[in-house]
């Protein structure tokens, strides 16, 4: 009787060479080779580096991890999608939106998952301890983003204020007029 259990063990593609993975992934990614051709050509370099026959991947071995990979890479592309309409959605500054769309996502899954432990009557300490530093460290990048952006929008207002104060002087403009005008729409002196 063998054993059907093969949870945590690694599949025989994680057990290949990098080089091979390398090969596989890529002609994965090529459209124009069948998974058959792949197998075949992967077989090959498996015997050609002098691997033992266990090393071979079987037609389902390979089509389970080609769906992983296509599973992987959708997801990846809808991410980028998501991030490009977020993008043109936002402008100029999507980073920080971005960043501050990403923290509500995750704050709504911390809540999502403290309820569903609170539900479940099964919140394990250590879980809760996971759960409580990631919110903690979600609390601190906030902060941080919050800071880093007050500093850019400070920033950007003293080089603004300073060049209206330079083409002030460049117009002839007295220096008080320039800085009513600076103050008026920068709100600094």
């Amino acid at each position: 009787m063998t054993d059907k259990n093969t949870r945590g063990r690694a599949s025989k593609v994680d057990l290949l060479p990098p080089n091979i993975k390398t090969q596989l992934a890529m002609m994965l990614r090529d459209k124009h080779l069948s998974q058959a051709q792949i197998l075949e050509e992967i077989n090959d370099l498996i015997r050609d580096c002098g691997l033992d026959d266990s090393y071979q991947l079987s037609r389902t071995g390979l089509n389970r991890y080609a769906s992983r990979m296509e599973q992987m890479a959708s997801k990846i592309r809808n991410a980028r999608e998501v991030a490009e309409i977020w993008t043109k959605q936002f402008g100029e500054a999507p980073q920080s939106d971005i960043g501050k769309l990403l923290m509500e996502m995750v704050k709504n899954l911390a809540f999502e998952t403290s309820l569903g432990m609170s539900e479940n009557g099964q919140a394990e300490p250590k879980d809760l301890a996971l759960l409580s530093s990631a919110i903690q460290r979600l609390e601190q990048a906030e902060s941080l983003s919050f800071k880093r952006e007050q500093a850019i929008r400070q920033e950007t207002i003293k080089r603004a204020a300073e060049a209206v104060e330079e083409v002030g002087k460049e117009q002839g403009v007295s220096l008080e007029d320039v800085q009513k005008m600076v103050k008026a729409v920068y709100g600094i002196e």
